[in-house]
């Protein structure tokens, strides 16, 4: 049980990691280095993880109705790729017990700095919403991209929300705003999926989850709120931002080895 300065550090780190994932995802790699540092240096990881899945569920669930009651996103086209999400995070949580998932940071790494380098190239990308498929080959590809970003989120998870948004704003022409909202919906399905498996096999802590998953809620309302309010251009700049600070965080952790 960590000291109370460090639950309450815990819950603002959560607070936080809650209105950033809810605009473009990352809120993983607030949260699970936090985490890291708090909790005792043996702490199992599909315990870490857990906890920070009941953690997620509660950002996510918040910012996707949110998200949802806005009508950014009719819910006809969440209904695929949330089911493939989840179908995709059974996977990752049954292969989280069996590897360990640090051989995957060089490869976000590697993943991250071309979405940020395509992103800045193309500064007109993902602020009008001009969808590139029809709508049951979008809906086929949406799901597609879901079933593979959801076993990455059961296994792993840091930056999906990121990468989820990117995919569908590069490859199906959604903007920033719209692309988000999926992308909320998506998370959700995967995160109360893995959310769901970890605390049956017991991987998490109560007492650190519960309070963290309060402020989380918070936060992903208030930063679906700020989302929908801005627009897809704000979503953007807000998007490179977070991309680019996942990068250093990401680098440093490969660097110390």
């Amino acid at each position: 049980m960590p000291s109370l300065p460090a639950l309450v550090l815990l819950m603002l780190a959560a607070l936080l990691a809650g209105f950033v994932d809810a605009i473009v995802g990352g809120g993983g790699l607030i949260t699970i280095p936090a985490l890291m540092i708090a909790l005792p240096s043996g702490t199992p990881l599909p315990t870490l993880l857990g906890t920070n899945k009941v953690v997620a569920v509660t950002g996510t669930t918040m910012a996707a109705g949110k998200f949802l009651r806005s009508g950014t996103l009719s819910w006809r086209e969440m209904i695929g790729p949330v089911a493939a999400s989840g179908l995709g995070a059974s996977g990752g949580v049954w292969l989280t017990y069996r590897v360990h998932g640090d051989f995957l940071r060089p490869v976000m790494f590697g993943l991250l700095l071309v979405m940020l380098a395509f992103t800045l190239l193309k500064p007109d990308m993902g602020n009008l919403h001009a969808p590139r498929f029809g709508l049951s080959h979008q809906r086929g590809l949406a799901a597609l991209i879901a079933l593979c970003l959801g076993f990455y989120d059961g296994f792993f998870g840091p930056g999906v929300g990121s990468l989820l948004i990117f995919l569908f704003v590069a490859i199906l022409g959604f903007d920033f705003l719209r692309a988000s909202a999926l992308a909320k919906s998506v998370n959700w399905a995967s995160n109360l999926t893995a959310m769901g498996l970890f605390v049956w096999q017991g991987s998490w802590i109560p007492s650190v989850a519960l309070g963290m998953a309060a402020a989380n809620g918070v936060g992903g309302y208030l930063g679906a709120h700020v989302a929908l309010s801005k627009g897809s251009r704000w979503v953007r700049s807000v998007f490179i931002g977070v991309v680019g600070a996942l990068i250093l965080r990401l680098g440093w952790q490969i660097l110390r080895g």
